[in-house]
């Protein structure tokens, strides 16, 4: 079988979970099939020539599609871009253009489409031309969830602004289910959710987060001025994020209650975005890094490795990476859904504040 695997994300190092599937599903299809690949934004931008000559190593091309050469690595700044310039239809049209040309080439079989949860109107489009052409949609969680959980948090025209994307997404996800000769699902609640939008549930597939284990096999130095005992807290902030939410949850109403049983713990967040959402936190015993090239020197001298989210959807990269790294794991129940793991033996699970200092204490 010959794959066209495109994304329009390719970074290397991976910055956050989303990237790290498309890193780990890239690997694991070079091994079972001949695959080409197409960046449909530029790696000089997300990762640079080390990104680029990373994926050429699992592929048998390795393109650049031209279209998006001048667009932002900011999902938000981009998509103004493209409604400024344009560059919306016109830019899927182009794209579109360049897929096909080089599948008709490359003599493809299947289009992959990494991040397919945000690439349905090019799926679209590439169907209308070629509907024998089979399209797998490859998504790292159910996206109408990871925004309508968000809900009972939310208030006024932000609660209305929800609502109206939530269900624009829900749309959108019955379209690609029912087109898509196949869509993936990280785990079997996701799979759950789009057999029930699929007229013939077969085309829906269990297509699991995963990482490459030999990359955790090394432990780093411990970073300067790391402090002993630690709290690990990763991922990728925006304003208003389940990240940001998660972070002062557990900063405010769990972290006090640690603090008082063990004095010198120190609380590490690492992420892309974090140092400028959580700006404002200033205490002493809570460092904040801000995006790094690596979380391995944090997570893996750490003590404890907390999953606070109150919502999100799809399954978390940070509690792998956890158990790679053989650090204690407390997790609220939403944080590790999906993920076949045991309260009380992979993991500890809490929801409320308090029962979640217990758990990080012990």
């Amino acid at each position: 079988m010959r794959i066209l695997f495109t994304s329009p994300v390719l970074e290397h190092p991976a910055a956050g979970g989303p990237q790290l599937r498309i890193e780990n599903s890239i690997k694991a299809l070079s091994q079972v099939c001949e695959m080409d690949i197409i960046s449909r934004f530029p790696p000089a931008m997300s990762g640079g020539q080390a990104a680029a000559d990373f994926y050429r190593h699992y592929c048998t091309e390795f393109h650049v599609a031209p279209v998006t050469r001048r667009l932002s690595a900011n999902r938000y700044v981009r998509k103004l871009q493209r409604i400024l310039s344009g560059l919306g239809q016109r830019g899927t049209m182009r794209e579109a253009d360049y897929i096909l040309d080089h599948v008709k080439r490359r003599g493809i079989d299947t289009i992959w489409f990494g991040y397919g949860n945000i690439s349905y109107p090019l799926i679209r489009r590439i169907k209308a031309f070629r509907p024998r052409l089979k399209v797998v949609c490859d998504t790292d969680s159910v996206w109408s969830r990871f925004v309508t959980r968000e809900l009972p948090y939310a208030g006024g025209l932000r609660k209305l602004r929800i609502l109206r994307a939530g269900r624009k997404k829900e749309v959108e996800e019955r379209a690609w289910v029912n087109l898509c000769d196949v869509t993936t699902a990280v785990s079997e609640v996701d799979a759950d959710y789009y057999r029930d939008l699929a007229v013939d549930k077969r085309r829906v597939h269990l297509f699991s987060n995963v990482i490459d284990v030999e990359d955790y096999a090394h432990v780093p130095e411990k970073p300067a001025h790391f402090s002993s005992p630690a709290i690990f807290l990763a991922g990728s902030f925006w304003k208003n994020s389940p990240m940001e939410q998660a972070a002062r949850w557990f900063i405010n109403d769990v972290y006090p209650s640690v603090v008082e049983k063990v004095p010198s713990v120190h609380f590490y967040v690492v992420g892309r975005g974090s140092s400028s959402v959580l700006g404002d936190v200033k205490q002493s015993n809570i460092t904040v890094t801000g995006m790094l090239p690596s979380v391995l020197p944090y997570l893996c001298h750490s003590r404890v490795a907390v999953v606070p989210l109150k919502f999100e959807s799809g399954t978390r990269f940070k509690i792998l990476e956890a158990g790679a790294c053989k650090i204690a794991i407390v997790s609220t129940t939403l944080g590790a859904e999906g993920i076949p793991v045991i309260d009380g033996e992979h993991i500890l699970f809490a929801d409320e504040p308090r029962e979640f200092a217990n758990a990080v204490i012990r």
